[in-house]
């Protein structure tokens, strides 16, 4: 009829549309059973089909099988798992869900398009929430991935506090424990099942965490072939457990559960589809452009020290770190790889960096004799154009050396190359001139970076390690995929918190490098560094005016911590050691030191400091470079942070002596004079 509201009436349970004939109203006992087993609220008015009203009938009216029912069924559990089908009717008291298939367990959405939860997910809730999960039920596909329930969907579970099973779930449940149990003792390392390990594992075995681990995979899926015993993910971990730990292929067979034939197999593999695939989109000179360099990998300070932000230069840090190899029976090959300066055979990469610590290249290897010193290095790439880098650069760029590379300062002149290097001491002077000690630091203060991205190269233990002659086609590739998984993955190793910061350090540095020392005049025009002195030791010297100072008051003299780390040690071998540091007070406010030599016993250092109530205001020290202003040298670090701070510390200092754990043959006890020990014993018998 026109205007006449159609009503519909759905089944309770399975929301199907009910005839008139096989509807039925849900009385007390059907409310009850629908809450226990369904978590579902019956209302008054709610209908039943007739269906669904006979199973709960046929459940009520089911008994507890007899014994002999019991024994054939269990005679036949190994044949049949199907005829082990029993009503629930053990109470458990755990958390459990409904047993429904007609909607979602999770959002309680009906069908049609659901899933039925596997068994593995459901022993996994059991294992992980201790929740409980029958047999059949079904949830949106959402809430799946990867075959497990999503951490939002357990949330979402709503349970009750008690289960009602039979004995096949029982059973099924015990039997996929079992399982469980034997793969987690067949297999120690399972990279497929990432949920086995925690971020820290993977971190320590890899060197990556899981989400970096998971990217890498992805790189590498449509380059490394899968096998029935070797996964994408088994292969990619054996190669990069292989580079982290450094252990030998016995020892990896024995974890990741495979043969050192396969386990060979895989890490030439994953090593192939990394040169292919992932190395050269994050490392080389044609992977980065000379803008993304200044822009983006290029620190303020070393910009405002040593460049102009106008010209737009590009800053690297050049040098050759060392792989060591074992000894080859080719002697040509043997006396051309060795190093006299190491006393071992090794081969040297060269290594470009820029001054926040990002690899740029990685040239080389190159042999290790005289004729291929880091000079010879530069020079044959700059000669070869190796990876067009000549392109790359552009006039006026700064290249950022030590020492090593002074016979390459003429070519890099020739092509427009500017390049900082260290000081040399000139011939027959004993210390650098102030302006030479300066100039020094502020290159140190830049160049350090390239030493810290060659340690992080050797935290990859299978490179620190004195490898064999065979591996030695395939270093190259090794120390190329190391630094790529650096650039990609690791934060960078200089970095400042603003520019304003570093802009200020800069011009603090530049401003201090153009001062002289005018404490090193007045010790070197009064002889104090030559007049007879009555020294005293710490606790005779009046030293309790001298200024107390903290951290950052320390770092801002010291232009660093470098020298600040090492006065800990120079300290605890005075104070604990068989060495003294001794002071003499010229006056009030000048205070000279004699320091030990931490490399060679026979020499010691004079230091004078000269400061006011409150702050250090002038230093210098007889040693190499202890005339300088722009920080200072570690000496007179080690006495300044003494005085000023580590005597209020209680004299712990962190530093132990492990010589104690260690015999000394030069400690030999004097001999026991025998003539004496006769008499006494003689004197010691009693007369007759």
């Amino acid at each position: 009829m026109p205007g006449h509201k159609t009503e519909y009436f759905n089944c309770v349970l399975c929301s199907k549309r009910t005839k008139p004939k096989e509807r039925r109203h849900i009385d007390k006992s059907i409310r009850k059973y629908l809450k226990k087993k369904f978590l579902l609220e019956g209302k008054e008015n709610s209908v039943i089909c007739s269906k669904c009203r006979n199973i709960y009938y046929r459940e009520k009216s089911c008994h507890k099988p007899t014994e002999t029912q019991q024994s054939v069924s269990s005679s036949s559990q190994t044949s049949d798992s199907r005829q082990l089908s029993s009503p629930p009717s053990v109470s458990l008291q755990l958390l459990s869900t409904a047993k429904t298939h007609a909607y979602c367990i999770v959002c309680k959405k009906p069908g049609p398009k659901l899933v039925v939860i596997s068994p593995e997910c459901r022993t996994a809730v059991f294992i992980q929430h201790n929740v409980l999960i029958p047999s059949g039920n079904r949830c949106c596909p959402a809430h799946v991935k990867d075959g497990l329930l999503t951490s939002a969907a357990i949330e979402q579970l709503p349970t009750t506090d008690h289960a009602f099973v039979n004995r096949t779930a029982i059973l099924s449940l015990l039997q996929h424990m079992r399982v469980l149990c034997q793969r987690n003792e067949q297999t120690h390392l399972d990279f497929d099942d990432l949920q086995t390990l925690t971020d820290s594992d993977c971190l320590s075995l890899l060197g990556l965490s899981m989400d970096n681990f998971q990217t890498l995979c992805d790189c590498l899926k449509d380059h490394v072939k899968q096998t029935p015993s070797r996964s994408l993910r088994k292969s990619t971990a054996i190669f990069l457990c292989k580079l982290k730990s450094g252990l030998s292929n016995q020892i990896l067979s024995t974890l990741f559960r495979t043969s050192k034939s396969s386990l060979r197999r895989a890490i030439s593999a994953v090593r192939n589809a990394m040169m292919t695939c992932f190395v050269p989109y994050n490392l080389g000179f044609e992977h980065i452009t000379r803008e993304d360099v200044i822009n983006d990998h290029t620190r303020h300070l070393a910009q405002t020290l040593f460049g102009d932000i106008d010209k737009s230069q590009a800053i690297l840090v050049l040098d050759g770190t060392y792989i060591y190899t074992a000894k080859s029976n080719n002697f040509r090959y043997q006396r051309r790889s060795y190093s006299i300066h190491k006393g071992r055979s090794l081969i040297k990469p060269m290594v470009i960096v820029t001054t926040t610590g990002y690899f740029v290249s990685i040239q080389g290897p190159y042999l290790a004799d005289h004729k291929n010193n880091d000079a010879s290095i530069l020079e044959h790439i700059m000669k070869t154009n190796a990876e067009d880098i000549k392109n790359w650069l552009s006039e006026d760029d700064i290249f950022i050396v030590d020492r090593g590379f002074r016979d390459a300062l003429p070519l890099l002149e020739d092509l427009g190359i500017q390049a900082e290097m260290p000081r040399f001491l000139e011939k027959g002077q004993k210390q650098m001139s102030t302006s030479d000690a300066n100039k020094s630091r502020l290159v140190t203060k830049i160049r350090w970076v390239v030493e810290s991205s060659n340690a992080r190269i050797k935290r990859w233990r299978y490179l620190d390690r004195t490898l064999p002659t065979n591996q030695i086609p395939f270093v190259g590739d090794y120390v190329r995929i190391v630094c790529a998984l650096s650039n990609k993955f690791f934060p960078p190793l200089s970095k400042s918190h603003s520019i304003e910061e570093d802009e200020a350090d800069a011009a603090k540095m530049l401003y201090l490098s153009k001062q002289v020392n005018n404490l090193q005049r007045l010790v070197e025009d009064n002889g104090l560094n030559r007049r007879p002195t009555q020294w005293q030791p710490v606790p005779e010297c009046g030293i309790e005016n001298f200024p107390t100072l903290d951290e950052e008051q320390l770092r801002n003299l010291t232009c660093g911590t470098y020298q600040l780390k090492l006065s800990r040690s120079y300290i605890q071998e005075h104070i604990d050691g068989d060495c003294d540091i001794w002071f003499h007070k010229d006056n009030d406010r000048l205070l000279r030191v004699k320091i030990q030599s931490r490399h060679t016993s026979s020499k010691q250092y004079l230091v004078c400091i000269e400061f006011s109530d409150c702050s250090v205001d002038a230093w210098y020290c007889t040693c190499r470079a202890g005339a300088r202003v722009v920080g200072m040298c570690s000496h007179i670090a080690a006495i300044i942070w003494y005085l000023s701070k580590g005597r209020h510390e209680g004299g712990k200092y962190g530093v132990r002596d492990w010589g104690e754990h260690v015999l000394d043959a030069a400690d030999i006890p004097p001999p026991v004079d025998e003539s004496d020990s006769d008499a006494s014993s003689c004197d010691s018998v009693p007369e007759e």
